[in-house]
């Protein structure tokens, strides 16, 4: 999620740019099985099961065919591997190689451990063990260095642990964010941005145009040598496209994300998509100390907010998808806020997720501008045909 129109910009193509090929190339992998917490919600009028999509499914069968991507990434980032670990070149539905058959055994295991110590609820995943290493890790890390102030660190489910500390309470924090940028009335009034500047990955600097308007639509494009590379929402859809590839659908918590990130008024609207928010705690975000607010969303991962306890801004924002396994966050670092138009945005944020991060500088912004329709229109599949599969 991103408070993109008042505050917080979008997270523009990063799937596209980085690890989606990889996500598409693992999911035709064998692995597959039914976790206890997705088998309810799949059926015969649901989504497409695993099983229906993938060849050699067999430990994620009835989990929705759109989060094996996502899940296969989790995989990746709790052991730091790539997609040949486990899985044959070319031919994903194998089971030549022992990875594979040991990772189903692993599946089955987490799976099991939750359903019998943990009355079902996932608290123990892949991660729990591997921390980002092939093998689990059981011997703990030494000390890197001498420990700084005492501060809560929140990151995925951890920041539910943090101490409560006295002060504001979160919807306080969210009114003074508001006020922060502009206040309602200035943030209300946004009807479309359209934003240049360059987006920094992998040692490349590359330029990039974003564009947003009401109601809840934004797309951006990543010139790139070769083509456009495009991210795209209108409302209710969402896609990726990369020069040389078919175009790739958003799900799950990639489709949540966009329509948030294409929210111009989300500041405003914080307080009704949370069923509840509450402050765990403080972290410093770079030299600025912050207070960490959870928002809870209904049937969807919660939020992390952190907000400048001196200024009032949000400096750092971390959202989750949801996958077979676990949750797969993502954080965003905002920065350089300026004011535009009575509405202050940062101009400059860093989008982190396992697979990799970018920058994005923004140079220059204008808002309230004419956007054409067109621009938001999916384009037709004979118009986004790529390599047989």
């Amino acid at each position: 999620m991103n408070a993109k129109g008042a505050i917080v910009l979008p997270t523009v193509g990063f799937l596209a740019l980085s690890s989606f090929v990889m996500l598409a190339a693992k999911a035709q992998s064998g692995v597959g099985g039914t976790p206890p917490t997705t088998q309810a919600a799949t059926n015969s009028t649901g989504p497409k099961k695993a099983e229906e999509q993938f060849k050699n499914i067999q430990v994620l069968k009835g989990v929705p065919a759109d989060e094996i991507f996502p899940t296969m990434q989790f995989i990746t980032a709790s052991l730091g591997v790539e997609c040949e670990f486990c899985h044959v070149h070319n031919a994903f539905e194998k089971d030549d190689k022992k990875n594979k058959q040991t990772a189903r055994k692993m599946m089955e295991m987490m799976f099991a451990i939750n359903k019998d110590n943990f009355e079902g609820h996932r608290e123990v995943t892949c991660n729990s063990c591997h921390r980002g290493n092939a093998v689990p890790q059981a011997i703990p890390a030494v000390m890197p260095e001498e420990p700084k102030e005492a501060e809560s660190k929140p990151m995925g489910g951890a920041a539910s642990e943090a101490k409560e500390d006295a002060g504001p309470s979160g919807e306080q924090l969210i009114d003074k964010y508001v006020h922060a940028v502009g206040g309602a009335a200035a943030i209300d009034r946004v009807t479309s941005r359209v934003m240049k500047g360059t987006i920094d990955f992998g040692g490349k600097s590359l330029p990039i145009d974003i564009y947003s308007k009401e109601p809840d639509e934004r797309i951006s494009f990543t010139r790139m040598p070769e083509g456009d590379s495009v991210t795209a929402f209108n409302g209710h859809e969402g896609w990726l496209g990369t020069p040389g590839r078919p175009l790739r659908e958003m799900h799950g918590g990639d489709l949540d994300g966009a329509s948030m990130d294409a929210d111009l008024h989300l500041a405003t609207h914080l307080k009704t998509m949370f069923s509840e928010v509450r402050v765990r705690g403080t972290e410093k975000v770079d030299d600025r100390q912050t207070y960490v607010v959870v928002g809870q969303r209904e049937g969807k991962p919660p939020i992390q907010l952190y907000f400048d306890q001196q200024s009032g801004l949000l400096l750092r924002l971390v959202r989750f998808g949801e996958t077979a396994l676990g949750w797969l966050p993502t954080e965003i670092d905002y920065a350089d806020y300026r004011d535009t138009s009575g509405v202050k945005i940062p101009f400059r944020w860093t989008l982190a997720r396992p697979g990799g991060r970018f920058t994005i500088q923004v140079s220059d912004v204008k808002q309230n501008v004419p956007v054409d329709e067109g621009k938001f229109a999916k384009p037709a599949a004979d118009e986004q045909k790529g390599p047989a599969k």
